[in-house]
C-alpha cells in the first residue's frame, strides 16, 4: 500500500505513547515531532502537515485529554479524526445521496440525462486505463456507457481504447480526420441517439503543461459542459502532482481527482495533500492493472489503514462484489453441517482468489502493518489447486479414504511432494475440527450464543 511506511512510523509512535499510561504536554509535543518527520517522508506537502499537526496538538494539550484513563488512545482518536478530514471527510454530501440512485456512486454528482464525465491529465498518468476502469464500474452500477476517444495524438491510444472497451463490453466512440471538439460534439449526439446515460471523454495529454494543451481542453469543456472534470494523477509522481493538479484546476475547475498506482512503492504524500492545496477531493484510486481495480476513495477508511485499524468494510464489498452468493451459501451450510470436502475445498480457494492477491486482502485486515514481514505466496492457492484437481472425485468427496498410496499417486499427477499432499490434507482436517464449534450441539458456540443473547 501507498502508506506502508508512514504506518509503520506512525505504530511506533501510537505503541511509545501507550507504554507511558499517564501523558505530560512534553510527552504529546514530542510525538507531534515524530508524526510530522513521518508525514514529511511520506511526501507530505510541508504547509499540510504543520496545520495538520498543529491541531492534533491543540486539541490534545489543553483538554482533559492528559487526565484521561487511557490518554493514549484518545491522541489516536484525534489523529484519526484530523486524519480524516485531511482526506477530504465524508464523500457523500446530500447532493450526492439523491444524485446515488442514477449513478450508483457517492463520488460522481450525476443525473439521470445524459452526463458527460472528462478525463484529463499529462500523459503517461494512465488516463486512457482509468477510462475504461471507470467506464466499467459505472456499468456494473446498470449505466449505459460510452467511451469517447479524444486523444488524437497519442500514437496507438485510440486502439488502445477500443480494445479496452471491447474487453469491458463497453462502446468505443472514435472519428478519424477529425478534431477532438468535433469528436467530443458527435459522440454526445450518438450518446442520446443510442440511449446512453455516460459518456466518458478521454482527452489528450502531454508531457509537460502547454497552452495548446489547455486551450483544447477548454473548448472541449465549453462544448460539452461536462458534470465532472476528473484529473488523473499518478501517485508515483509524488509533491510534482500537487503542482500538476494546481494547474489543471486554475485553467478547468476540476472537480476531484483519480490517483493511479495506489497500490504502487508510492509514499502517498500527493493524496494527503491534495484536497488542502487545491480544494478538490480525491474521487478514485486505481488499486492494480486488471480493469476491476478502481475503487472509490473513502477517507475515512483510507485513515483506518493508515493507522494500522483496517480497511474491513472494502474487503467486505470486494467480497460481495466478486463472490458468487448462493456458492457461499451452500459452502457455509456444509460448514455447519460438517459435510465440508475436498470440492468444497476447491470452490473456497476459488472464492478467495477473486478477491485479489493475497497481500492486497492482508492490507485491509486490521493490525495489517504488523504483517509486513510475512511472506505471502499467492501461487500458494494454485498448487494446492493442482493437488486437489489430481483427487478422484471419490476421494475429493471422501477424504478419508485417502491412504497413503493414493497420496503418493496424487502428488505424482500434481507435480508436488507427498509432503505436500500431506500438509495440505491436515490443514483440511485442522479447519473440519474447526467448523465443529461452530455447529448447534451442546457446548458448540451457537449454543453459547443463545445463552448470552437468550436467543429461542
Amino acid at each position: 500500500m501507498a502508506f506502508e511506511n508512514l504506518t509503520e512510523k506512525l505504530s511506533s509512535v501510537f505503541k511509545k505513547l501507550g507504554i507511558k499510561g499517564k501523558l505530560s504536554e512534553n510527552d504529546v509535543k514530542s510525538a507531534m515531532r515524530e508524526i510530522r518527520i513521518a508525514f514529511l517522508e511520506a511526501d507530505v506537502n510541508y504547509s499540510v502537515v504543520k496545520k495538520f499537526t498543529e491541531k492534533i496538538s491543540e486539541r490534545a494539550i489543553g483538554t482533559d485529554i492528559m487526565k484521561s484513563l487511557n490518554p493514549a488512545q484518545m491522541v489516536v482518536k484525534i489523529v484519526n479524526e484530523e486524519l480524516i478530514a485531511l482526506l477530504g471527510g465524508s464523500q457523500q454530501t446530500d447532493n450526492e445521496k439523491i444524485t446515488a440512485k442514477f449513478s450508483g456512486s457517492n463520488f460522481l454528482k450525476l443525473s439521470s440525462d445524459i452526463n458527460i464525465i472528462m478525463l484529463c491529465g499529462l500523459q503517461g498518468a494512465g488516463k486512457t486505463t482509468q477510462a475504461a476502469k471507470l467506464g466499467l464500474y459505472l456499468k456494473n452500477k446498470s449505466n449505459t456507457v460510452l467511451l469517447v476517444a479524444c486523444d488524437i495524438y497519442r500514437p496507438a491510444a485510440v486502439e488502445q481504447l477500443k480494445i479496452l472497451g471491447n474487453n469491458i463490453g463497453v462502446k468505443v466512440f472514435y472519428e478519424e480526420n477529425a478534431t477532438p471538439v468535433e469528436i467530443t460534439r458527435n459522440a454526445i449526439s450518438f450518446a442520446k441517439d443510442n440511449g446512453c446515460n455516460i459518456v466518458i471523454l478521454d482527452t489528450a495529454g502531454r508531457l509537460h503543461i502547454d497552452e495548446a494543451l489547455m486551450q483544447e481542453l477548454e473548448n472541449i469543456k465549453n462544448l460539452a459542459n461536462p458534470s465532472e472534470i476528473l484529473l488523473t494523477i499518478d501517485a508515483m509522481v509524488g509533491q510534482d502532482s500537487v503542482n500538476i493538479a494546481q494547474a489543471f484546476n486554475n485553467r478547468l475547475s476540476i472537480t476531484g481527482v483519480v490517483l493511479t498506482k495506489f497500490d504502487g512503492d508510492a509514499r502517498g504524500g500527493v493524496a494527503l495533500s491534495v484536497l488542502y492545496t487545491i480544494g478538490k477531493p480525491i474521487k478514485f484510486v486505481g488499486t492494480g492493472e486488471k480493469m476491476g481495480d478502481l475503487e472509490p476513495f473513502y477517507p475515512d477508511r483510507i485513515a483506518s489503514r493508515i493507522l494500522g485499524m483496517g480497511d474491513v468494510l472494502s474487503l467486505i464489498e470486494t467480497a460481495q462484489a466478486n463472490i458468487n452468493e448462493k456458492d457461499a451459501e451452500k459452502v457455509a451450510k456444509k460448514f455447519m453441517e460438517n459435510k465440508f470436502d475436498f470440492e468444497d475445498f476447491l470452490n473456497l480457494f476459488t472464492q478467495i482468489k477473486k478477491l485479489g492477491p493475497m497481500k492486497k486482502i492482508l492490507e485491509k485486515m486490521p493490525g495489517a502493518s504488523n504483517l509486513k514481514n510475512l511472506n505471502v505466496d499467492d501461487k500458494m492457492l494454485d498448487k494446492n489447486e493442482a493437488i486437489i484437481f489430481s483427487m478422484t472425485p471419490k476421494e475429493r468427496r471422501n477424504p478419508e479414504i485417502i491412504s497413503r498410496d493414493r497420496i503418493s499417486r496424487i502428488a505424482n499427477g500434481s507435480g508436488r511432494k507427498a509432503q505436500d499432499v500431506n500438509d495440505l490434507i491436515k490443514r483440511f482436517n485442522e479447519m473440519r475440527k474447526l467448523m465443529k464449534q461452530f455447529r448447534n450441539g451442546k457446548g458448540g458456540i451457537f449454543e453459547k450464543m443463545k445463552m448470552f443473547s437468550k436467543f429461542k
